[in-house]
């Protein structure tokens, strides 16, 4: 037998969503291209050692960077991205870029092509990728002018022109996709915000509006529904039959109560159906019960719409015969209330009148249920609940 839904929860308060995905991505990438272009450097760097080229100091040098490119990748990739980390691989990648000339043959730096010009490129990237660029760009423009330094010490003012351009390049359009990209990122985030937070109004508002509601049909259906009687005339003066119902009336408001406390249950609907025909004592019903257990709030719902049915009976179709029926029709719970009263024309019913729109359709609705009425003048009335959750 499946389940009432549960009430809707409110949504999860998510601040940035799209922020969080940028930050992901722009961790994993750089992480990643520092550890492959770090490898990749390493051998490289050490495949090529002719004069000036001092072994001495390019063997440890390239040891600490490979070293350090493993260690970034890995706190990268576990921690994220800090300001610390983007410090001391702009400050290991400034010192490597002034000393070209002994960790780079001269014949290797033209063409942009050198293991440094690598590392000076990939360092320049990943800084306006994972800082401000308040930060990012002075860090840029120093790499860049480290490594145009080292590589006009090492004789070659080409390279050292032509890679620097590039650099500048690459920080200018890095920094500039990277800045738009946060921009728009923030937007989308606060209109996401935006919409969560009037999600959550809308789904409150929707939640007390249907407590308001549940309360009024409960209302209308006991208390009101008796004052009513008495207000049209219907009892003369003291009479039995009147406490009986203002007993019952407060009995079936403590006994919701007590049901909206209670853990969600399976309910025989038939009982539930049952002692609200008790609370008709003056009504003459035909009922056939068959024997059907819902969850309780939807138990209470048909139970409820059903007992609203007959109340309307009693009251506009005084002297009428009704019939009740409770069956399950391929699954689906079945509730039929049939008098041969006047009768009306649903169409005409006053906007304002509250009893079919809120206390039988209005309660079936609640529980994912559907009510019909069949009705005209001098033709009786049909009103036809339905559910479909029983297996």
């Amino acid at each position: 037998m499946p389940a009432v839904p549960a009430p809707t929860p409110l949504p999860a308060a998510l601040d940035n969503p799209a922020g969080s995905a940028f930050t992901l991505i722009f961790t994993t990438l750089p992480a990643l291209l520092r550890l492959s272009c770090g490898l990749v450097a390493a051998v490289v760097a050490l495949s090529v050692r002719t004069p000036p080229v001092t072994t001495a100091l390019l063997v440890p040098a390239v040891a600490v960077l490979t070293v350090w490119a493993c260690w970034y990748a890995a706190r990268a990739l576990r921690h994220g991205i800090s300001g610390p980390l983007v410090v001391g691989d702009v400050v290991l990648t400034t010192a490597t870029c002034l000393a070209v000339p002994v960790l780079v043959a001269p014949e290797v730096l033209p063409g942009e092509g050198s293991w440094i010009a690598v590392l000076a490129s990939t360092t320049v990237i990943n800084t306006q990728a994972t800082a401000p660029a308040r930060w990012s760009v002075p860090a840029g423009l120093l790499v860049t002018g480290a490594y145009a330094a080292g590589t006009h010490t090492a004789g070659v003012p080409g390279e050292a022109t032509a890679h620097a351009a590039t650099l500048l390049v690459q920080v200018a359009c890095t920094a500039l996709m990277t800045g738009v990209m946060r921009r728009r990122i923030g937007r989308a985030d606060r209109a996401f915000v935006a919409q969560q937070r009037l999600a959550r109004e809308t789904l409150a508002a929707r939640t007390a509006r249907e407590v308001e509601r549940q309360q009024n049909r409960d209302l209308h259906d006991t208390v009101l529904a008796t004052l009513t009687m008495v207000g049209l005339g219907a009892v003369a003066g003291p009479s039995a039959g009147l406490r009986e119902r203002c007993a019952a009336d407060l009995r079936t408001l403590g006994a919701l109560a007590e049901a909206r406390s209670l853990p969600q249950r399976p309910t025989p609907l038939d009982e539930r159906i049952r002692a609200a025909l008790v609370r008709l004592p003056d009504l003459p019903v035909t009922a056939e019960l068959t024997s059907c257990a819902v969850p309780a709030p939807v138990a209470e719902a048909i139970a409820e719409s059903t007992h609203a049915a007959l109340s309307n009976v009693a009251r506009h179709a005084p002297g009428a015969t009704a019939s009740l029926r409770l069956d399950r029709v391929a699954g689906t719970v079945v509730v039929e209330v049939a008098d041969d009263g006047p009768g009306f024309d649903p169409t005409a019913v006053p906007a304002h009148r509250y009893g079919l729109r809120e206390s039988v359709r209005g309660r079936m609705a609640s529980v994912g249920g559907r009510a019909h009425v069949t009705s005209r003048p001098g033709g009786g009335t049909r009103i036809r609940l339905e559910w479909p959750g029983v297996d």
